[in-house]
């Protein structure tokens, strides 16, 4: 069979990743999947030319209902779609964009939720049928280069240390975008830089919001202990976070972080802040410490840096439950038994 998947392909960002990752699950069983940048969609005309080229698709698959799943309500081929968390926590409160979901959802076949609780808002705000939503949470695989060098990563992200092996380096995984909210902790944590140097905290990810993006870049020049640097590729990124003391998410919304999911894979501690797509994932002093605030956000970095033994408990737990509900061999059985329900 071959499908047309409709995704947000900013390089290097969740979302890519992710579609990357589903497209592979597809393309394993035997299906030619053919992934095609939401955001160059103009509107619906674009994909329906689309899918009349030959060879034809036969079937198609988006990631966000509004985002990528609005384009395919024209094409005359059955649907799946898979939630984002955009769509079950800011467009369901936009009353057009709410209807535009209600007319995808109605006409999947089915739709993937990485949580319950995603599954349950979109129950509560969406016209939908339950049967058609799936919970299926985000496979996880890492694997970080073997090539990886530590200090040239920091010299250039512009960390410049004699003794790099006495730094705390808290890495923030995200693009630039305002629903990541990347100046969040900035000012607690360069006052705690200026008490403490040996912590340093590293904003890596692509420049998505270009009026975002100088912000914090002006932002983080000013601000001591504080540091910007360019996306990575995924092995180098999970290297990077094998030699960190925390992984940092201070997103006001999250469906489900594969970053925070990465970095407990990998055993690195997790310190996120406490909303909904976070907290279905990271039990609080369980699997991750959660916050509120800037200030309880460096309250718990400074628990952490004290307690060796918090961090071993983080540390085992976040990847004992990773390795039990976020299995890849898992997502990829369910992915291949729902496309199959597409050519029925």
């Amino acid at each position: 069979m071959r499908l047309l998947f409709l995704a947000c392909l900013s390089p290097k960002t969740g979302n890519c990743t992710t579609a990357e990752r589903i497209r592979s699950h597809i393309e394993a069983a035997g299906h030619t999947c053919i992934l095609h940048n939401s955001a160059d969609i103009k509107d619906r005309s674009d994909v329906t030319d689309l899918a009349m080229q030959e060879p034809q698709f036969e079937a198609a698959l988006a990631i966000h209902l509004y985002k990528g799943g609005r384009f395919l309500l024209d094409i005359h081929v059955p649907v799946g779609i898979v939630f984002g968390g955009t769509d079950v926590n800011e467009d369901v409160k936009d009353e057009s964009k709410r209807a535009v979901m209600e007319s995808v959802l109605k006409k999947a076949r089915f739709a993937v939720a990485f949580t319950p609780q995603m599954k349950e808002n979109a129950e509560s705000f969406l016209l939908s049928e339950s049967s058609k939503i799936r919970v299926q949470p985000q496979g996880i695989e890492t694997r970080a280069a073997s090539d990886f060098s530590w200090r040239g990563f920091l010299r250039s992200s512009g960390v410049e240390a004699d003794h790099v092996e006495d730094l705390c380096v808290f890495l923030l995984v995200c693009g630039l975008r305002r629903v990541k909210d990347p100046l969040y902790l900035l000012k607690a944590f360069s006052e705690w830089h200026a008490s403490n140097p040996q912590v340093v905290f590293i904003i890596i990810g692509p420049k998505m919001d270009p009026e975002l993006s100088e912000e914090v870049e002006e932002r983080v020049r000013r601000s001591s202990g504080v540091y910007l640097t360019a996306e990575r590729e995924q092995e180098e990124l999970h290297a990077a976070m094998t030699h960190s003391f925390a992984l940092v998410n201070s997103s006001i919304s999250e469906g489900m972080s594969a970053a925070i999911l990465e970095a407990m894979h990998l055993g690195l501690p997790v310190l996120a802040r406490d909303i909904p797509g976070n907290a279905a994932i990271v039990e609080h002093e369980g699997t991750g410490l959660l916050y509120s605030s800037p200030e309880e956000f460096i309250l718990l970095a400074k628990r952490l840096l004290d307690d060796s033994l918090l961090q071993k408990r983080l540390s085992v737990n976040g990847m004992r439950y990773v390795g039990e509900r976020h299995s890849f061999a898992q997502e990829r059985k369910t992915y291949q038994q729902l496309v199959e329900s597409l050519h029925l």
